[in-house]
């Protein structure tokens, strides 16, 4: 009887070690949902195509959605001449305040948790359309993650030149320079670490 007694204490014991271990998976499993869950969107300005590339890997990486900042008037090669002192990208660059305009949409960002934002560093900053759709939308409380293609140059003073065009509440963080094109694997684990 004692034997009985201690098999069924046993088994109970084991059984209440299964029931908390399997209500701990639940609990981590709840958290990653909730993860991924968070909506995220891949925003780009791309003047050439190459940071287009990288914002499409990014997007799959993700599996956020991708949206283009398009100028109203795009920008062709003479524009971007940066040799050129007189041409519209030298001259944007010239005068932080510019506000290039962009295609007007009804796109929102209201349901986004978090942001991946794109573009060619110019100047060792942000091209200033990027100023324009920062300021065009609300991005109170969101996180912004910045990623750029560079020729040579890093990200300088990007950060500090687009703060102002966004709420205190905004947190943008300086992403990486991904040039090259990465795949979308060597993307997945650097959105591992931001």
């Amino acid at each position: 009887m004692k034997n009985i007694l201690l098999i069924i204490l046993g088994l109970f014991i084991i059984g209440a070690g299964v029931v908390f271990a399997l209500q701990n998976k639940q609990t981590e499993n709840k958290g990653a949902i909730n993860m991924t869950n968070k909506k995220v969107l891949v925003a780009y300005f791309s003047a050439t195509g190459t940071t287009k590339r990288v914002a499409e890997n990014l997007a799959e990486a993700t599996g956020g959605d991708l949206y283009e900042i398009k100028p109203l008037k795009p920008y062709t090669s003479d524009d971007l001449n940066w040799k050129n002192s007189q041409s519209r990208s030298s001259v944007e660059m010239k005068d932080y305040s510019s506000r290039p305009k962009i295609i007007d949409d009804d796109f929102s960002v209201k349901d986004y948790d978090r942001i991946y934002l794109g573009f060619p560093i110019w100047w060792y900053i942000a091209p200033t359309i990027v100023n324009t759709f920062l300021e065009k939308h609300d991005f109170s409380d969101k996180t912004i993650i910045l990623f750029a293609t560079s020729g040579g140059s890093g990200f300088g003073k990007t950060v500090d030149n687009l703060k102002p065009s966004v709420s205190h509440s905004t947190k943008i963080i300086e992403g990486n320079i991904l040039n090259g094109n990465p795949s979308v694997d060597k993307l997945k684990d650097w959105i591992k670490n931001k």
